[in-house]
């Protein structure tokens, strides 16, 4: 005779939830189908390189300088040995007119969106002098100038936010580099900048940019992100690819 033991085991199963850090994600809506869009020009000094869709309105063709484009047959974008994507112009053959129209109208409307999140997590950081510093998710604002004198380093994981509230220029000096760690995405940043937006020669950028005036790249510059300008973009050999 003897006696039977049974065992019943409790497992204990262990979920871990991964939660965003960071503001609410700005929507760009349809804005977000362009790496490039802007009101009154986009122009490029050969060769630049960029991956996605340029758009410009209300401006007319004539205004997409360098770039040598050829138009579609049925003339509702152009193509150019410097775009892997299509350049659209508000003078170009329907639909495109009122697609622009409306990705310029959603551009600033996640501008405001952006430019309007109250309850910064850092106000005016460094005194508008980020050099060297790893900024964690959140939203960030400065009342005046920003500018990067050497290299960021932005770290979070991949579903954290940042929103860089920027009320006068924001300048990036020569051959100094944004960079990502800890799995942060370029689409998960956005910069909205009051003053003109200036990136030096051979200097690398992260994240969406929405400007209220001009962005220019200066020679050898890039970005893993968007150009998003109420007025001008200016690239010189540039490239720029769209997350």
């Amino acid at each position: 005779m003897f006696n039977r033991f049974i065992l019943n085991p409790i497992f204990a199963i262990s979920i871990s939830v991964l939660v965003a850090l960071g503001p609410a994600a700005v929507n760009l809506r349809t804005a977000g189908n362009f790496a490039i869009l802007a009101q009154s020009s986009v122009s490029t000094v050969p060769p630049s390189a960029v991956v996605g869709a340029v758009g410009l309105s209300p401006a007319a063709s004539t205004f997409l300088t360098g770039w040598s484009l050829t138009p579609s047959p049925l003339g509702t974008f152009s193509i150019s040995t410097q775009c892997v994507g299509s350049l659209y112009a508000a003078n170009y053959a329907s639909p495109t007119p009122a697609k622009l129209i409306t990705a310029v109208s959603d551009m600033k409307t996640a501008a405001l969106d952006a430019a309007g999140r109250t309850g910064p997590n850092f106000l005016n950081l460094g005194a508008g002098n980020i050099s060297g510093l790893t900024l964690a998710p959140g939203l960030y604002k400065w009342t005046s100038a920003l500018i990067i004198p050497t290299n960021v380093v932005i770290s979070g994981s991949a579903i954290d936010t940042w929103i860089f509230q920027v009320a006068g220029t924001l300048t990036m000096s020569n051959s100094k580099r944004i960079m990502l760690a800890g799995g942060a995405l370029a689409h998960n940043i956005v910069w909205v900048v009051s003053g003109a937006v200036t990136v030096g020669t051979s200097s690398h950028f992260e994240g969406i940019l929405l400007g209220s005036t001009g962005i220019t790249f200066q020679t050898g510059s890039s970005i893993n992100g968007r150009l998003l300008a109420q007025t001008a973009v200016s690239l010189q050999k540039t490239a720029v690819v769209s997350p």
